[in-house]
């Protein structure tokens, strides 16, 4: 607004205007004073935080390291061969000692890995005519190498394992192929090989999550994925041995909506974000860590009243869930009555800061989703696990920079289902990703160890 448009006003509307932008100056003004979000009062994620400078004098002034005991590889539980070097002559005055008793005194592993090649399988079906009939005849494919695509399910299951373990490109994963195993795979043939893994990994993913529905207890978190030129939300939903990944072009109820169908679960464990809220049948655990770190951010804020009395009873409610493995139901709910009656005192303070105020409007909204967790050993008092599920999927985000199409993106929260369900069952990625183009469930190691051996 220039001079002129200034003039032109009357007495009341600059008064009007004179109080608007004094209210403005007023609110930027108190969020000149407000601590910047980070990692330790928010959830702001630790890749976006600032490490402070280290002080090279302090750095360099600490003294020597204190020693430690010393620390060598264990020998392998199972060598594929064993040399047992016995000594012919005694090397002081060349005695021939072959025949004399030796005890072995020293061991060790020489490791080393074979020429890398690939075993190659020429099938060749024949044909010809019956000798009685007259009528043609001819071999059919062997079931173990049908006609088709050339690679098997070990090839496959190595290349999905480097591109969604490890996020290596198309482009790099050919040459990978071509310099450590002579083949020669184009990056056409790699998009065309886990395209055809779709199948497969949809089928296991449907019976994860059939498993994760039929339990009591789900966590929930969600991230974003880049999917095209679009922001679409990575979702997780787990529990115990068991997680599902979806991605999805929403953030909505209606994510949580279509996975859950008409099952709802008992207990729900999530952060407060909306979309997450009002599932549960019988109680809601939020996340006493993200409480903690807004308790901080109020903290750091300038609440000196309630922030810091509510941080310290969520850190030793986090501690009792710690040990509860080894207190009794009596005392667990005796911690749970006291942590709630030292909160019914909390919430009598009157905050100090604007920060506080809203942290206790907070804790008010989600007063009796705090300490669920003392009443069910199966929920945990943070959402942590689903955070701890979505880092590798934020890794390859970062990597690289997500998908080109949208079977791409649901195909990777299929294995991501899959390689996680197995890392929780101590199983390998690469026996689950072999089981799981053959056809077997995870639900054990026998029946996962007996479709390894038939692939």
């Amino acid at each position: 607004m220039n001079r002129k448009a200034l003039e032109s006003l009357d007495k009341e509307a600059l008064i009007d205007l004179v109080l608007t932008l004094a209210a403005r100056v007023a609110e930027l003004e108190a969020k000149l004073g407000l601590p910047p979000k980070t990692p330790d009062n928010s959830s702001t994620p630790p890749s976006q935080g600032k490490k402070p400078s280290a002080d090279p004098i302090a750095s360099g002034s600490k003294g020597p390291r204190a020693s430690h005991p010393g620390a060598h590889r264990p020998l392998h539980p199972d060598p594929t061969r064993r040399r047992d070097i016995l000594v012919d002559q005694c090397r002081h005055c060349g005695t021939d000692v072959s025949r004399v008793a030796q005890t072995p005194f020293h061991a060790y592993d020489h490791v080393e890995i074979p020429e890398i090649k690939p075993d190659v399988t020429r099938v060749t079906l024949h044909r010809g005519l019956c000798p009685c009939c007259g009528e043609a005849f001819r071999a059919e494919a062997p079931a173990d190498m049908p006609p088709g695509s050339p690679f098997g399910p070990n090839l496959r299951a190595f290349v999905i394992y480097l591109r969604f373990m490890h996020a290596i490109s198309f482009e790099r994963l050919a040459r990978l192929m071509s310099d450590l195993f002579g083949l020669t795979i184009s990056e056409g043939a790699l998009v065309n090989m886990l395209a055809d893994s779709r199948p497969a990994f949809a089928r296991q993913k449907n019976l994860i999550r059939a498993r994760l529905l039929a339990g009591s207890v789900l966590q929930s978190d969600e991230t974003s994925v880049r999917v095209g030129k679009k922001n679409w939300w990575n979702w997780v939903f787990h529990h115990g041995e068991d997680c599902c990944f979806v991605i999805r072009n929403s953030r909505g109820k209606d994510v949580v909506a279509d996975f859950l169908g008409d099952v709802r679960p008992a207990v729900w464990v999530s952060d407060r974000y909306g979309a997450q809220m009002g599932w549960a049948k019988t109680d809601h655990q939020v996340c006493l860590a993200h409480l903690i770190r807004d308790a901080q951010y109020a903290i750091d804020a300038g609440d000196i009243a309630f922030a810091p009395g509510l941080q310290d009873l969520l850190q030793r409610a986090c501690k009792i869930g710690r040990r509860r493995a080894r207190l009794a139901d009596a005392t667990l709910q005796a911690y749970r009555s006291r942590l709630n009656a030292k909160l019914d005192a909390l919430l009598h303070i009157i905050p100090t800061h604007a920060a506080g105020e809203k942290l206790k409007a907070a804790i008010e909204a989600c007063r009796h989703s705090l300490f669920v967790f003392l009443a069910n050993r199966a929920v945990p008092p943070t959402n942590n696990g689903s955070e701890q599920a979505l880092r590798p999927c934020v890794v390859f985000r970062k990597v690289t920079n997500c998908f080109r199409s949208e079977w791409a993106a649901h195909l990777y929260a299929d294995i991501r289902s899959v390689i996680e369900t197995a890392r929780r069952r101590a199983i390998g990625v690469l026996d689950a990703i072999r089981a799981t183009l053959n056809g077997s469930p995870l639900d054990g190691a026998a029946s996962l160890l007996t479709a390894t051996k038939k692939g």
